[in-house]
């Protein structure tokens, strides 16, 4: 078997440094340099000729890079160890970026899902792995290297399923096109509770950044109602499907998604009292929120999925 190295990009150290520690490595050792001029460099400064190497990167813009700026210093990285003589390159993205403009909209709309795959394909990535993407065709689809999607579902279940109680539960999606994330969802709850869970989803349209559409398919009455999404942008589509729920007689509301970019800080979702918890994985830290919002927020620790994806990955699995 190759050897083994696993680096982890200044930006997102902190949960690299979490996922070595769960595959019982040390990271390895890297340099990044920034110019005057606002360029960068970074280098192995370990040899990595023969190893199977995975590069951890989440590719969400913060309060010191843009999603622009990682996703060219993980491009930039994973050539540095093609040309370094690694033998096979895996890129780790805990959070991908672009991966919502999947299709065209409008007329000669870019489909930058493709066009992202093409760069790591032109960089020489032998492999992508990604943490709950928002379309997993499109992902697929995209990428002509071979890719591996780790599921959010399982981690959400495993939390949620003691907050029910004996409550019955329902797994909302709050748009027709999440419904397959909200149905692997509503699987994993009900192996680990053994009980029953209905499923219902929102109606949604966007345009021009519009959101309309209030019709709620599904049985929600008296449950617990579970709304499943991929990330957290402002907050609104989860507050529109919260009040649906609650009209529609569920008891209790609890949101849950892969990853909260919270833009602007979502005050309407942290004040809006139809939502009674709110959760989401740490793929994207909580940079955005004030201390009150973190408070009423739970973060789960995504290092063991992205951990078990990788450790498969380099051993064949």
């Amino acid at each position: 078997m190759r050897q083994f190295s696993l680096f982890g990009l200044e930006r997102s150290r902190a949960l690299a440094e979490r996922v070595a520690a769960r595959l019982q490595v040390p990271l390895a050792a890297h340099e990044e340099r920034n110019f005057e001029d606002g360029e960068h460099k970074a280098r192995p400064l370990q040899d990595v000729r023969g190893h199977d190497a995975f590069v951890l990167h989440a590719l969400h813009g913060d309060e010191v890079e843009s999603g622009n700026d990682k996703l060219c210093r993980l491009l930039f990285f994973c050539g540095a160890l093609k040309d370094a003589g690694a033998a096979r390159v895996t890129a780790v993205t805990p959070y991908l970026c672009y991966a919502r403009k999947d299709r065209r909209t409008k007329p000669r709309d870019p489909i930058t899902t493709r066009y992202l795959g093409a760069m790591f394909e032109a960089l020489g990535v032998d492999r992508v792995i990604a943490f709950e993407v928002h379309n997993l065709a499109a992902f697929e689809n995209a990428f002509r290297c071979p890719t591996w999607h780790i599921e959010s579902a399982p981690l959400l279940a495993a939390h949620i399923a003691p907050l029910l109680g004996g409550a019955s539960a329902a797994s909302v999606s709050p748009d027709a096109g999440g419904a397959k994330r909200a149905e692997a969802f509503r699987q994993a709850l009900e192996a680990i509770t053994a009980r029953e869970v209905s499923s219902a989803y929102m109606e949604k349209f966007r345009s021009s950044g519009v959101v309309s559409g209030s019709i709620l398919a599904g049985d929600v009455r008296g449950r617990t109602a579970v709304i499943i999404d991929d990330l957290i942008s402002t907050g609104g589509t989860l507050v529109r499907a919260a009040t649906a729920c609650r009209a529609a007689g569920a008891t209790r509301v609890i949101a849950a998604a892969a990853h909260g970019l919270f833009v602007g800080g979502a005050p309407e979702l942290f004040a809006s009292p139809a939502i009674d918890a709110l959760i989401v994985t740490d793929t994207v830290p909580p940079f955005r929120l004030g201390a009150e919002s973190r408070r009423l927020l739970t973060l789960l620790d995504a290092s063991e999925p992205i951990s078990d994806a990788i450790r498969a990955c380099h051993d064949g699995g």
